[in-house]
């Protein structure tokens, strides 16, 4: 994919991008970070941006190689930005993560580091000596770099060398939790991000006249591609806060939406929950969010419900129901897959719960069928097809099946795994001729081009619209008390008043059932979820020795153990 901004040349990278801006619109502000969610404390303009990242990728250059891994730990705030070009810049790939936080284990950190060979660590120097003490317990990392950038001197960008990149040069790694444990690194090109921008320019029907918002964590994929490089893809502004500032005091979201006259800002289905439970009438008639134009809604399960109510809720104020953009993606597809039509209704589908269970789709007028909501259609030459995860085949309409996608903006695979690469992201038709496809690994339908998700192939539990693989949370669980058995737990969510709540299910080894403590068992796995993982256990059942569903080659079958909790009929030794 190929860009043209102000002038007639073709830019194929995102440093080309940015220097395009820097020259073209060199004092117009791009980013401004609001402290506690409403202060502006910091600012860059495009040139200050390009000056910033040049002098980082000079420093780099000094003592590192082109296609070098460099993680990047920051906190919210303008130096992940600059970092994050910086290694662009430089030519290098970037590896976005989050700094740990105190008394946080660092096994995540330690084996993307590892997997991704890295050679230097970005962060600030409020948290240099921190990061270093942590990363030096491991003898391995002796020979890693660890640096901050915001005491880099600006001067240092004249030093700074362009390096040989294009289209088809990694930019960076995005890295996803592994099914074992183990992060596995989404490999992102320019040209991917370059399309994938276009997409969401073109379907979120963006312009020279759209103004962000956002409080997405800027190391994820929708925050980093929706809230930080769509702004300077189009050259437009962008307000930025903390993800801790918006859960703390929601109002400060919408506050900087009616303050800077916000017209496009989202998050996940959870953050308008929260604003719906903890925003007081007194707050709403302060608020004027008649700017808004598009409120994505993505990352995880689109409800039908919180459209309603925050519809209702904020109607007061300005906000219209067909400002609600529900949207759909994936790391794997650098974000977008597919998104509505701005000013126009979100799509619903009424079907038959039952039929859904047993992969179709039959439309319902009952009061009590169950409404899924659309997340619009595809764009450009990407292509969305329903195939039968059995057969291979592509499914009818009435059909529910697994969403492959094809199209510039699908990653080239996972690094250092191709294996799984061929798997996941070269999946041909049983014709074998037709491919290749990514395949998402989530269950959906198409009517009309609009596509209709419904549930995932994988067990990947999503929260706050935040993944987690089960077996991460499942091996936490079993290492948090010697009286848990091995390989034995099953970790799921249930539906409690509209959302999805963590339930865990644990085997006990048989020679502690007799002297079992059940309130110090569940209090320490409830402690080791919310330290490793960031989740609150909704319930933990602690059942018998050999009674959890498990297939014949001894794998956890986590839809039976989650029918065996709905039903009661799991053998229950306590639980809490």
């Amino acid at each position: 994919m190929t860009t043209t901004l102000v002038n007639p040349v073709k830019i194929d990278t995102l440093v080309g991008v940015l220097q395009q801006q820097a020259l073209y619109k060199p004092d117009v502000t791009a980013y401004t970070y609001l402290e506690n969610g409403e202060t502006e404390t910091d600012s860059l303009t495009y040139q200050e941006l390009d000056k910033k990242a040049r002098a980082i990728a000079a420093h780099l250059q000094s003592f590192l190689s082109p296609e070098d891994r460099v993680l990047l730990l920051y906190p919210s705030g303008l130096d992940f930005i600059t970092a994050f070009f910086g290694c662009l810049y430089a030519g290098m790939i970037a590896i976005p993560a989050y700094p740990p936080r105190r008394n946080q284990n660092t096994s995540r950190l330690e084996s993307i580091i590892i997997d991704a060979q890295a050679k230097a660590v970005l962060t600030t120097s409020d948290l240099l000596e921190n990061i270093k003490s942590r990363l030096s317990e491991n003898p391995d990392f002796a020979e890693l770099e660890c640096l901050s950038t915001d005491d880099i001197d600006s001067d240092r960008y004249v030093k700074w060398q362009k390096p040989a990149i294009n289209g088809d040069t990694l930019a960076f790694l995005q890295y996803t939790s592994g099914s074992t444990g183990k992060p596995k690194g989404v490999m992102v090109t320019h040209r991917n991000l370059l399309y994938n921008e276009e997409m969401i320019k073109v379907t979120f029907q963006h312009s020279e006249k759209t103004v962000f918002v956002g409080w997405l964590p800027l190391f994820h994929d929708m925050g980093l591609i929706g809230n930080v490089l769509q702004p300077i893809y189009l050259g437009i502004p962008c307000y930025l806060m903390s993800p801790v500032d918006f859960i703390q005091k929601p109002y400060r979201w919408l506050q900087a939406i009616s303050r800077y006259k916000a017209t496009t800002s989202g998050g996940p289905n959870f953050a308008y929950d929260l604003c719906i439970k903890k925003i007081t009438p007194e707050q709403i008639a302060s608020l004027d969010l008649s700017s808004w134009q598009v409120a994505f809604n993505g990352a995880e399960p689109v409800r039908y419900q919180t459209l309603k109510q925050f519809s209702d809720t904020f109607a007061s104020c300005g906000f219209r129901p067909e400002t609600f953009y529900p949207c759909y993606g994936m790391a794997e597809t650098t974000l977008l897959v597919s998104g509505g039509v701005p000013a126009e209704l979100p799509v619903i589908c009424s079907i038959d719960e039952t039929a859904l269970e047993e992969n179709r789709v039959v439309v319902s007028t009952e009061e009590n069928s169950k409404k899924i909501v659309g997340c619009g259609k595809t764009s450009l030459e990407q292509k969305i097809i329903i195939v039968n995860p059995d057969t291979f085949t592509e499914c009818l309409p009435e059909e529910v099946g697994e969403i492959w996608v094809a199209g510039d903006n699908v990653a080239i695979g996972y690094w250092q795994r191709p294996e799984q690469t061929k798997t996941d992201f070269n999946a041909y038709l049983a014709d074998f001729k037709t491919g290749a496809f990514l395949r998402t690994g989530d269950l959906g339908f198409l009517q009309n081009g609009e596509l209709f998700v419904t549930g995932r192939m994988k067990d990947v539990i999503i929260i706050r619209g935040q993944n987690h693989y089960p077996q991460d949370i499942e091996f936490t669980v079993e290492n948090s008390h010697p009286a848990l058995k091995p390989a034995s737990g099953a970790a799921f969510t249930v539906e409690v008043n509209g959302l999805d709540r963590l339930v865990i299910v644990q085997e006990v080894e048989r020679t502690y059932i007799r002297k079992l403590d059940v309130k110090e068992v569940i209090g320490n796995i409830s402690q080791a979820v919310t330290a490793e993982h960031g989740l609150q256990v909704y319930k933990t059942i602690l059942v018998k020795t050999g009674s959890i569903p498990k297939t014949s080659s001894g794998k956890i079958q986590r839809y039976a153990c989650k029918n065996g909790f709905l039903n009661n009929t799991l053998n229950v030794i306590g639980d809490e």
